[in-house]
């Protein structure tokens, strides 16, 4: 992996559809409005397809990203890691009868810009402990990748903390041996309105002690966070 960004930041999450990608995108684009340069990576991603193999569901997580980042999707995530199976990408690529793969393979494959970008965001697939290779989950990608900051995407509503909290502990065993890194707990579409996502947001934060942050509007505090030194 070469000219490694000056700050990389891993966006995980509690779990498949909590907004890891629509988290990932604001960040980017708060950043770019800084005046920061920038660049996005999937190191693999899947998607469903109807009977014809026609995609469904949208853009894919590629393209999102690089939107957010204006980069050419097939930069962001190789096509050879984009899998047309809504499954984990290691259990797409099995399904599929494609070779297995490894978090050093994807570590590997991860090519940074030519010139060095200011900040690095990496976007992982499913939840902490969902397969990202055949012989590693989300944790293990965070102990290969050594990341300056750690974005952990949870829903605002119910069930939030016992997820956080899970998430977190398993993210621990990784970032607890890293000096440098830290964790921020990001609860997504949090409406400030909703008495248990008020709550939700306090319990964490007071008596967990996480650092947390709300979006959609804090977006810009998230970038504080992980531009912070």
């Amino acid at each position: 992996m070469a000219l490694r960004p000056e700050r990389l930041v891993l966006v995980c999450g509690t779990g498949t559809e909590v907004g890891k990608t629509w988290v990932a995108g604001r960040l980017l684009c708060a950043l770019r409005s800084r005046g920061l340069s920038v660049a996005a990576r999937k190191p693999a991603q899947s998607y469903d397809v109807d009977s014809a193999g026609v995609r469904l569901g949208g853009p894919t997580d590629a393209e999102l990203l690089g939107a957010a980042s204006g980069e050419d999707p097939d930069t962001v995530c190789r096509p050879s890691r984009c899998y047309p199976r809504a499954m984990a990408p290691p259990m797409a690529a099995e399904a599929l009868g494609l070779a297995d793969f490894t978090v050093a393979e994807l570590v590997a494959e991860m090519d940074w810009p030519a010139e060095a970008v200011r900040m690095g965001v990496v976007e992982t697939a499913g939840g902490v402990r969902s397969p990202q290779a055949s012989d590693g989950d989300s944790t293990d990608l965070v102990a290969a990748l050594a990341p300056d900051v750690v974005v952990l995407v949870a829903d605002a509503g119910l069930g939030t903390i016992n997820g956080v909290r899970l998430s977190m502990d398993a993210l621990h065993t990784v970032t607890g041996a890293m000096s440098s890194a830290r964790t921020v707990v990001a609860l997504n579409r949090f409406d400030g309105h909703h008495d248990l996502h008020r709550r939700n947001r306090q319990w964490l934060a007071a008596r967990c002690d996480y650092a947390v942050v709300t979006l959609p509007g804090e977006a810009s505090t998230l970038a504080d966070l992980v531009t912070k030194d």
